[in-house]
């Protein structure tokens, strides 16, 4: 039985993520904790986790690293 199930999973054999991409994220979360982080457009402080790692993403996709498309 278990390995019927194990060979209906998909299986992605490459990183969705790039190592690099998660040192982004991990720095711009500290930022966001230390009370450093401030969003683009308006200045004001970051205090949500979510927008954190979304401006640790496009940091990371700017500077050409491995990490998947925003969706739109």
């Amino acid at each position: 039985m278990a390995t019927k199930k194990a060979a209906r999973r998909k299986s992605s054999s490459s990183r969705k993520y790039s190592p690099s991409a998660g040192k982004d994220i991990e720095r711009e979360m500290r930022a966001m904790k230390q009370g450093k982080l401030k969003s683009g457009r308006s200045g004001k402080k970051v205090t949500s986790r979510k927008q954190a790692i979304a401006i640790g993403l496009s940091e990371a996709r700017k500077e050409g690293k491995k990490v998947p498309q925003k969706k739109s």
